[in-house]
C-alpha cells in the first residue's frame, strides 16, 4: 500500500521516485519502540486524507507532510517535529523544489506538534487528521492510549500520569479540538468523551 502511494505522490509533485527515501521513512516508522507512532498510524492518516481530499488546497503537500510528520520519533525528545520538518525541507531542497513549497511543507509538519493554533486551511486539516484518533470508537482509543503508554514505558507511573493529565486537560480546555467543520461534527463529541475517560482513569491511579 505505502510504496504505490509514495510513487503516486512523487509523480503528482513532479519529483523522481525517490524510492530510497520511501524505504528510509518506512524503516523509521517501523522502529521497535513505536507502539502507536508506527506504520499503522502512517497508513491511517493517509487514508483519512483520502477521505477529505476535497477539502484540501494542496493535497500532495499535505500527504508529504504526513509521511514526514512522525519520521523522527524519540519519546524523550522535545524536537521530534522540528527534526522531522527539517528532514522534509532537506528532502525537498535536494529535489530542487521551490522555497515556497519547502516552507509550506515545513509548516505543515510543524503544525502537528499541536503547540499552537494552525493558520492555513491545510494546516488546520493536517492537525485534524493527526488528531482524528482522539474521536474514534472507544476500543480504538483504548488501543491508542495503551500504545502511547508503552512508548513511555520507562517513565514511572506517577510522572507519566502527571504529564499525560496536563496534555489531556490542554485539549479539553480548548473551545474546539477540531478546526474544520467536517472533523468537528464527526469527532468532537467522542473525542471529549474519550479524553475525559482517560483523564478519569489516570486520576484513579490506572496507568
Amino acid at each position: 500500500m505505502l510504496i504505490p502511494r509514495w510513487l503516486k505522490m512523487m509523480k503528482r509533485l513532479g519529483l523522481p521516485e525517490n524510492r530510497d527515501i520511501c524505504n528510509r521513512l518506512v524503516d523509521a516508522y517501523s522502529e521497535k519502540h513505536r507502539q502507536y507512532h508506527n506504520v499503522s498510524h502512517l497508513c491511517s492518516v493517509l487514508e483519512r486524507l483520502d477521505e477529505v481530499e476535497h477539502l484540501t488546497e494542496n493535497k500532495y503537500e499535505i500527504a508529504l507532510a504526513l509521511w514526514f510528520h512522525d519520521a523522527i520519533y524519540k519519546p524523550f525528545s522535545k524536537s521530534n517535529e522540528s527534526d522531522s520538518a527539517d528532514w522534509a525541507r532537506k528532502f525537498l531542497d535536494e529535489n530542487d523544489m521551490s522555497e515556497q513549497v519547502q516552507e509550506r511543507v515545513h509548516r505543515l509538519v510543524m503544525a502537528t506538534s499541536h503547540s499552537s493554533i494552525p493558520n492555513s486551511d491545510d494546516e488546520k486539516l493536517i492537525v485534524d487528521i493527526d488528531l482524528s484518533i482522539l474521536g474514534r470508537a472507544e476500543d480504538q482509543y483504548s488501543h491508542f492510549e495503551a500504545g502511547v503508554r508503552c512508548e513511555y514505558q520507562k517513565v514511572p507511573s506517577c510522572i507519566y500520569a502527571r504529564s499525560r493529565k496536563a496534555v489531556l486537560k490542554g485539549f479539553l480546555q480548548r473551545d474546539r479540538i477540531y478546526s474544520s467543520e467536517s472533523f468537528y461534527e464527526a469527532f468532537e463529541r467522542q473525542a471529549r468523551k474519550n479524553l475525559k475517560g482517560e483523564l478519569s482513569r489516570l486520576q484513579g491511579g490506572r496507568v
